[in-house]
């Protein structure tokens, strides 16, 4: 049986162990999207706190696909030496980053992108800010043509692979979705037209970084809403990504209008609430015969390792406990603790907005003096 404290890979990328950290938006980087060093910092503990890959948090591959601010952007070649010195610092500390590339589509922010938000329809839907603009065939080819601009940028700039976000309601999982592409045209309708523009995302990135190059996605299991992408579809897709040569999968589910199943659930508080994508990433894990990474929810070092040694997961991935403990993979590796202090209030997320980055507020609280 394997277990998370061993090698993995992800194509040809070895890592030293099974757990990765899952991308998070930080709200660390300048207002165009350029890294900077307290991102840079904040990388460099995860490192030395014993994770096997970072894995970026959503990076925009054109300025309209920006969502959040500090949002860190890819856009642009005047960014090739702040990214040298993110992924060199990564590497002389020994560690692995990969970027993870988006475009927010219908959930871009006005502001924040400076235009009208695009998307495959124009539809009101409960994640979009607004009712976006329906984007043109040659549109939708320009977007695909940033994605892997994008690509060839991280491979150039020292990432050890990309990740296409496909996930979470952002533009490609909007193009998966009946909920989101209510196009008539060859990129909607039947599941191979609405799964279109995700395989021209792949194999556009694939013909711009080469076949040795480490490729992979974060993907929706299920969107949990009614109409969206479901089980069955997403089952049927992965197979598809996975014969075309992706080289992983990371399962996630939900998105922001999915209520108490969106990708960050709260009050996981208990085991059994724990690694709540689970069945979902070993139902695609049977269809696929690439690597399987499993998100959401892992918060104790039994379930954790249950996941990939019983249960067949090839990585877990961790995001939220580690904003609290960046060491938390060095501690279950030296049996300092059994399980993670993040208590899942999703309260780390809102000093990114106007605090320059997120952090554990709880964790905080606690440090600070009564005054």
């Amino acid at each position: 049986m394997a277990s998370i404290f061993e090698p993995g890979f992800i194509g040809p990328l070895k890592l030293k162990n099974r757990m990765i950290r899952s991308a998070t938006w930080e709200g660390m980087c300048d207002p165009d999207g350029r890294p900077t060093q307290k991102l840079t910092g904040h990388y460099a503990d995860l490192v030395k706190g014993g994770i096997g890959l970072i894995i970026t948090g959503y990076t925009y591959v054109r300025p309209d696909g920006k969502q959040l601010p500090g949002k860190m952007g890819i856009y642009t070649d005047a960014f090739a030496e702040d990214f040298k010195r993110l992924t060199g610092t990564v590497h002389d500390l020994g560690g692995k980053i990969a970027c993870q590339l988006v475009h927010a589509g219908g959930q871009a922010d006005l502001k924040a992108s400076g235009r009208k938000p695009v998307a495959p329809s124009a539809i009101k839907a409960a994640a979009f800010p607004e009712i976006p603009q329906a984007l043109t065939i040659l549109e939708i080819e320009d977007i695909t043509d940033a994605f892997a601009r994008a690509a060839g940028r991280a491979r150039e700039w020292g990432f050890d692979g990309v990740q296409i976000h496909g996930a979470h309601g952002y533009l490609v999982s909007q193009f998966l979705s009946p909920l989101t592409n209510q196009r008539t045209d060859e990129y909607g309708g039947s599941l191979e037209n609405r799964g279109r523009f995700l395989l021209d995302v792949y194999e556009k990135i694939r013909a711009r970084v080469g076949k040795s190059y480490p490729v992979f996605i974060k993907f929706n299991g299920e969107d949990h809403l009614e109409n969206g992408l479901n089980r069955e579809d997403a089952l049927d897709l992965a197979r598809q990504i996975s014969i075309a040569g992706m080289d992983a999968i990371e399962v996630s589910s939900g998105n922001a209008a999915s209520g108490e199943k969106n990708p960050a659930r709260t009050k996981i508080d208990a085991p059994e609430k724990e690694a709540y994508n689970l069945s979902l990433a070993k139902g695609i894990q049977k269809a696929v015969t690439c690597p399987v990474i499993c998100v959401g929810g892992f918060r104790s070092l039994a379930v954790a390792e249950k996941a990939v040694a019983e249960d067949g997961m090839d990585f877990i991935a961790l995001s939220r406990p580690l904003i609290r403990e960046p060491d938390l993979p060095n501690k279950w590796m030296n049996h300092e603790t059994d399980k993670a202090q993040c208590i899942s209030c999703n309260k780390c997320f809102m000093p990114g907005m106007t605090r320059g980055g997120i952090y554990c507020v709880a964790k905080r609280k606690a440090e600070t003096p009564a005054s």
